[in-house]
């Protein structure tokens, strides 16, 4: 039973120590406070400026689904059914926003990094393929001088 304890913990231990779990670990708390950082950007600059441009703040734009939607002074509906889809825009352009950070800031220059190792990898791998076969010939040719030694040697008595 111990020994099944041991195994249990020792593959547990390896499990945390692969550098996929850090990394991941890494990038979710990463990404929750890069996500504040864009929620604030949208609620303290965007939905401003919306406002600035429309009538009040993009949080605050909203359809009434049922009659006339009357909201108390906590903000609560009262009557009819509001359908809040200011709310809902805000956070599609906070996901953009993320999005577009994300793929410009981090996936385009992986990808470019990537496709330069590749391409050094590529190049490498090529050299050293015509270095082989090179290499491949020299011996061919050897070989084609010593069997022609040979030869001569063994015709003349």
């Amino acid at each position: 039973m111990t020994e099944e304890k041991t195994s249990l913990l020792e593959g547990f231990k390896a499990f945390l120590l692969r550098g996929n779990v850090i990394d991941l670990a890494v990038a979710v708390v990463i990404g929750a406070a890069f996500t504040n950082v864009v929620n604030s950007v949208v609620k303290g600059v965007i939905n401003p400026l919306v406002g600035a441009f429309g009538t009040k703040d993009l949080d605050h734009y909203q359809s009434c689904l049922k009659g006339p939607c009357a909201v108390n002074a906590a903000g609560e509906a009262t009557s009819g059914i509001p359908i809040m889809w200011g709310s809902v825009l805000s956070a599609v352009l906070s996901f953009v926003i993320t999005a577009a950070v994300v793929y410009f800031l981090m996936v385009l220059p992986m990808a470019k990094y990537l496709a330069k190792a590749a391409a050094r990898k590529a190049e490498k791998e090529g050299a050293q393929e015509t270095i082989e076969v090179s290499e491949l010939e020299v011996l061919k040719e050897i070989r084609d001088a010593l069997v022609s030694q040979r030869g001569t040697g063994h015709n003349t008595p």
